[in-house]
């Protein structure tokens, strides 16, 4: 596997971000994945890598960055510090709809643009954060994406929120994974329910599962990291991009 230090042109400037290949002539299908609000650092590399090793071409994109230069986060202390919370929520804040749905788009163009990706469907994941972003964006991007996956992603499903992923039921031709923490209170029982029924309505293929597990459960560096969560996430993920991109 290679790991291609990479800029995205967008139309806010130019997005750091890795791309992971794996070994062999390709070309793969392609995957964007969206890291959690902590931003990227190491254990998305390590993921990425992980992703590649299954036959896919991953897209690991700083979704910061139009607030560059910043100095990286520390998952341990990114949600209890206080200075270091509000850091991260002023760089969360100044994400919009807007600058999902054009970020998503150059993300795809991007990688339909390398020679090593299937110019077929892309794939899409992500937690907490990125989790709400890989949702919005098989909604933004319609039928070029063929696979979307969510893991402890968070306000998924708000009934009162016209920018809420479930919203965009109706633009999703993705096949559908969420696997969802326990104890959440930003995707709980009745946030899981209002998205499964977005979904049924708009009929598409979906799957909702709930993981004996924390939100955070699937990166590594995160305090409520559950080892067992996270070898299921991988099989889960992996057998939704076998299915719906081959």
């Amino acid at each position: 596997m290679a790991i291609i230090e990479v800029d995205v042109p967008t139309p806010d400037g130019r997005a750091g971000a890795t791309l992971h290949t794996p070994e062999g002539a390709g070309p793969w299908p392609g995957v964007i994945l969206f890291v959690d609000a902590g931003g990227p650092r190491p254990v998305f590399r390590q993921m990425g890598d992980h992703l590649a090793a299954e036959g896919y071409v991953v897209l690991v994109p700083d979704i910061y960055y139009r607030s560059q230069p910043y100095e990286p986060f520390d998952a341990s202390t990114a949600f209890v510090d206080p200075d270091e919370r509000a850091r991260l929520g002023t760089l969360a804040g100044a994400l919009s709809p807007t600058t999902m749905a054009t970020d998503a788009a150059a993300f795809a163009d991007f990688l339909h643009g390398r020679p090593e990706v299937d110019p077929g469907p892309l794939g899409t994941t992500g937690y907490c954060l990125g989790g709400n972003f890989s949702l919005k964006a098989a909604g933004y991007l319609g039928d070029r994406v063929g696979a979307a996956a969510s893991f402890h992603g968070g306000r998924l499903a708000v009934a009162d929120d016209p920018d809420s992923p479930h919203q965009l039921a109706g633009d999703v031709r993705a096949v559908v994974y969420v696997g969802w923490a326990q104890n959440d209170g930003s995707f709980d029982d009745e946030a899981a329910a209002l998205l499964d029924r977005a979904y049924t309505a708009a009929g598409v293929d979906h799957t909702l599962e709930q993981y004996a597990a924390h939100h955070g459960f699937a990166v590594a560096d995160n305090p409520t990291y559950d080892e067992a969560a996270d070898e299921r996430h991988w099989t889960a993920m992996v057998g939704l991009y076998r299915s719906a991109l081959g």
